[in-house]
């Protein structure tokens, strides 16, 4: 009978991810917290103290640090070894699942003192899974929740090989070298930076066809941006980067939604009740520009949804799921790349950008931390359907390049413009998309209005009410332009450029 360890400090999929070892005849082994987790969910479990007659001393800073431990890991697929083990009373441990104490984000904290930061360095967890990657060839080593359907999936159908054990083996090392470089930089007391990619694939070209292009993942396993290619040609570099901008986007939102990338500059983005009509309506705020457009979408793909996509030249398709009839509807689209995605996670919560001989670094722009800073500081208060669109469109102008501006009606756009040296542009670019569209509709600006006059040319093309951060030193006179005009205006506290 296979024998597994689990000692994790994340018990995302755990419970599941045990069960299915348990279906498939594993002995579970595990340590005193993983132990007391899988008993409540009545699974069958031999906690690693019994399993030692040692207990857990030093308040738990030794538990997993044994010889039957370390040599049921480590012994190899020998007469010599095994006839040792049995010797000695101590079973092979075949499936080694550990993930670590979280020393980066606990050090990360301003709160955090030295002895804290002490007690999260793992020391029992990293020794397991050196321990099991170095036995690669016969210990399958697990350091990543994500990576526990398919090892259940692999194991169902005696596909775990070598191969597959070699490359958990790569993770894990890599892993670990990230975790030790971790500690020894805040031990140092500066930062440094440690990128651990893998090389996913080899591109046709860059953005142009004399630029020479690779795909890299942060995981071994990743297919593009997590996801998986369900049908179509070849992602391209340009495939890529309007992929990312555009599910990036949709995955702000709670309600059903679509958003429509061009150039990774949204043209349509809605919200609605049914996806088919988000599409419909974030379709609808420019088609022209949605030819050859990447479309995402938060929710499973179904046959009305597809159906409105027939007609459309469409170059990319990524959602969560795809229907049976949705896919077969698609499938007449040959070359439109359809891209499965596993969830609405974005990993890492980092995004970096090469500069000249340099790296930037910055955290995720996720929306306003709060909305404790929102005011209306115009004479008119705005009404409940200018609230409704207010709030839509303060999320969607959060997708668009700097200087960024969203026309709204209800929960969908109707105008947007961006990308331009200065902020009245692309508010004029907003209405000229928009149409008679403008007319009813809300705007909202990514930063503050430096100068009236873009409230000036909102209020001439019949825009109602308007949400922007403030702050600017001219807000006084941005202000006394919306109350001339009878415009109702909220002022959020936030920027949220987009370069």
């Amino acid at each position: 009978m296979a024998v597994a360890i689990l000692s994790v400090y994340d018990k995302t999929g755990l419970v599941a991810f045990a069960s299915g070892l348990q279906a498939l005849n594993y002995t579970l082994l595990a340590s005193g917290g993983t132990a007391k987790v899988l008993r409540q969910n009545e699974i069958p479990v031999t906690e690693i103290s019994d399993y030692t007659s040692s207990p857990e001393v030093l308040g738990g800073r030794v538990k997993t640090i044994h010889p039957a431990i370390a040599a049921g890991i480590l012994a190899r697929h020998s007469e010599t070894d095994l006839s040792e083990l049995t010797k000695m009373g101590w079973k092979s441990i075949d499936l080694v699942v550990v993930n670590l104490y979280p020393f980066e984000q606990v050090a990360a904290k301003p709160d955090t003192t030295l002895e804290k930061a002490i007690e999260n360095i793992d020391i029992g967890g990293v020794t397991l899974i050196r321990a099991a990657a170095k036995n690669w060839q016969r210990v399958t080593v697990v350091i990543d929740p994500n990576d526990y359907p398919l090892i259940i999936e692999l194991l169902q159908e005696g596909k775990l090989d070598e191969d597959t054990r070699r490359a958990l083996a790569h993770k894990a090392f890599a892993h670990t070298a990230s975790y030790d470089a971790c500690i020894a930089d805040y031990l140092a007391g500066y930062p440094s930076m440690h990128l651990r990619l893998y090389h996913r694939q080899s591109l046709k070209y860059g953005e142009n066809p004399h630029q020479k292009a690779d795909l890299y993942s942060f995981h071994p396993f990743d297919g593009p941006l997590g996801g998986k290619v369900i049908q179509g040609k070849e992602l391209s570099y340009n495939n890529l980067l309007d992929l990312d901008s555009a599910w990036r986007a949709v995955v702000q939102f709670k309600e059903p939604s679509a958003v429509i990338v061009k150039h990774t500059s949204p043209c349509g983005i809605a919200s609605a009740e049914t996806l088919a009509e988000a599409y419909r309506l974030a379709l609808e705020s420019d088609p022209v520009s949605a030819y050859g457009s990447v479309i995402a979408l938060n929710r499973s793909v179904d046959e009305a949804t597809a159906s409105l996509m027939r007609d459309l030249f469409i170059e990319c398709i990524i959602a969560p799921h795809f229907s049976a009839e949705a896919l077969e509807i698609l499938g007449s689209k040959k070359h439109c790349r359809i891209i499965k995605m596993p969830n609405a996670i974005l990993d890492p919560v980092y995004e970096y950008r090469s500069v000249n001989r340099g790296i930037l670094r910055q955290t995720i722009d996720q929306g306003d931390p709060n909305d404790q800073n929102w005011k209306v500081v115009s004479q008119r208060i705005p009404s409940e359907e200018e609230w409704k669109a207010l709030r839509f469109a303060w999320r969607a102008v959060q997708a668009v390049k700097s200087n960024a501006i969203v026309l709204a009606r209800g929960t969908a756009t109707v105008g947007v413009g961006g990308g331009q040296p200065n902020r009245v542009d692309s508010v004029r670019i907003a209405i000229q998309r928009a149409g008679a569209r403008a007319s009813g509709s809300v705007m909202a600006s990514d930063a503050f209005f430096p100068f009236p006059d873009s409230i000036s040319v909102a209020a001439d093309a019949g825009i109602t009410a308007v949400i922007h951060p403030g702050g600017s030193i001219r807000d006084e006179e941005v202000i006394a332009m919306a109350d001339q005009y009878h415009l109702a205006m909220v002022t959020t506290g936030f920027r949220h450029f987009r370069h």
